[in-house]
């Protein structure tokens, strides 16, 4: 199946009924969630809610029990590999551990995925890639440093730059600022904006950093007892009068 670019559609992923359970524990229970073109949404729920379950079944490194899941127009479902490769490569996908390669320096790094997907481009067209995704994420100067000389809040902004060289239409954060210290995690929820603003990318943060929440999420879905409990801004939900949804604002 060839993957077209750059469809007119309203919502760039439509996920209906979905579930997933690993033996007797059942994770998402019939999850229905749509993410608009344009906008941020976070998943915001408890650790081992199934959040990153939830992202993982949407680039198809899980395979749901049962559900539907559309993305830009193409249910994963029916995809054979080199269908679903190549719609993999209009989503970017930001790891929590970042998952740069040691080995590799920065420019390395940025690099392998044009690399990897075969992208015929010269050396000169490499450059410029390399240089405008280090730029866009404020790191210009560090094509030649290697992962183990980059503190946290470096190596996040690497991976993120890794993750822009391809241009994703969409990109999928799993708890982007876990184990950041609270300044440079307020740093990399403005950079989360500013993409979103530069780039025209619509995303889905997973999350249970509510300071994360708060500043990157156009909309909120609550993931609670593997349902989609409650939708709506920040605003709405921190004064709703659930209970469970309150606790997290508490």
């Amino acid at each position: 199946m060839e993957i077209n670019q750059k469809l007119n559609i309203e919502n760039v992923i439509e996920v209906n009924d979905l579930c997933k359970s690993f033996g007797t524990n059942t994770v998402l229970n019939h999850f229905n969630f749509k993410l608009k073109r344009g906008e941020n949404a976070v998943v915001l729920g408890k650790s081992g809610s199934g959040k990153s379950v939830f992202i993982k079944c949407i680039i198809g490194l899980l395979a749901a029990d049962s559900g539907k899941i559309n993305v830009l127009d193409y249910n994963i479902s029916d995809l054979n590999s080199d269908a679903l490769d190549a719609l993999r490569m209009r989503m970017g996908f930001l790891f929590q551990s970042n998952a740069l390669y040691d080995s590799m320096t920065v420019r390395e790094n940025l690099e392998f995925p044009l690399r990897r997907h075969g992208k015929d481009m010269s050396n000169k067209e490499v450059d410029a890639a390399v240089k405008e995704a280090l730029e866009s994420v404020g790191l210009p100067h560090t094509e030649k440093m290697m992962p183990s000389e980059l503190s946290g809040g470096m190596k996040k902004r690497i991976a993120i730059a890794r993750t822009l060289i391809l241009k994703p239409e969409i990109i999928l954060y799993d708890e982007p600022t876990t184990g950041l210290d609270p300044i440079t995690g307020r740093e990399i929820d403005d950079l989360i904006v500013k993409i979103q603003r530069d780039y025209k990318t619509s995303s889905i943060i997973i999350s249970h950093d509510m300071h994360c929440v708060k500043a990157v999420a156009n909309r909120i879905v609550m993931l609670i007892d593997g349902r989609a409990y409650m939708e709506g801004d920040y605003s709405s939900l921190s004064t709703c009068g659930d209970q469970k949804v309150l606790d997290f604002f508490e």
